[in-house]
């Protein structure tokens, strides 16, 4: 039997890693785990007001997001738990290195293997939350996490963020080959 729950989730959440640039061309990062694609082409991003990001997209418009990884799970936290209002370098700090992405202006961290590039199509606010919808406009992904010229989930070793018990889970093994499992029921 089920049990009732006054209060839904939805899991599994990614754990992002979003880079922009301020208005002095520092770059910046922060950790969001409220966000996902929406169609073939876009993705949304929820982010709260306050952030040092927030305003950056909302100045440039455009911005990376890189996918936390397991061997970088203390860097990716790091960054969503320290402001870069309060600590500009923080990058630094955590040894993070960028490239400036040659798609968008945005940084792209050099320690996280898949980043993709964004250009802002739409931003709406409500309250102290900030929806940005945005166009993907490029992947940047190290030629170590693929495979038969594909990322490989197995080897880019992608976390996520387990709302329910507050950790980094680490995504695991294929478990069956999609669109072709389900066939065994004989489609007809």
């Amino acid at each position: 039997m089920k049990q009732a729950f006054d209060k839904g989730f939805f899991a599994p959440l990614p754990v992002l890693i979003i880079g922009s640039y301020d208005e002095k061309g520092t770059p910046d990062a922060m950790n969001a785990a409220w966000g996902g694609q929406a169609g073939m082409t876009q993705i949304s991003v929820s982010l709260s007001g306050s952030h040092k990001t927030t305003a950056n997209i909302k100045l440039n418009r455009e911005f990376t997001v890189a996918y936390a990884t397991a061997d970088q799970i203390a860097a990716c936290d790091f960054v969503g738990i320290v402001s870069g209002n309060n600590m500009e370098n923080k990058l630094e700090k955590c040894g993070f290195t960028v490239t400036k992405s040659d798609k968008v202006n945005a940084p792209i961290i050099d320690q996280l293997p898949v980043a993709i590039e964004c250009r802002v199509i739409e931003i709406q606010e409500e309250f102290n939350e900030t929806r940005i919808v945005a166009e993907i406009v490029g992947l940047k992904a190290d030629e170590n996490v693929m495979t038969d010229g594909k990322v490989d989930y197995s080897k880019a070793g992608f976390v996520i963020y387990d709302t329910v018990t507050k950790c980094y889970r680490a995504v695991g093994e294929s478990v069956a080959a999609a669109r072709s499992v389900g066939k065994k029921f004989d489609i007809v």
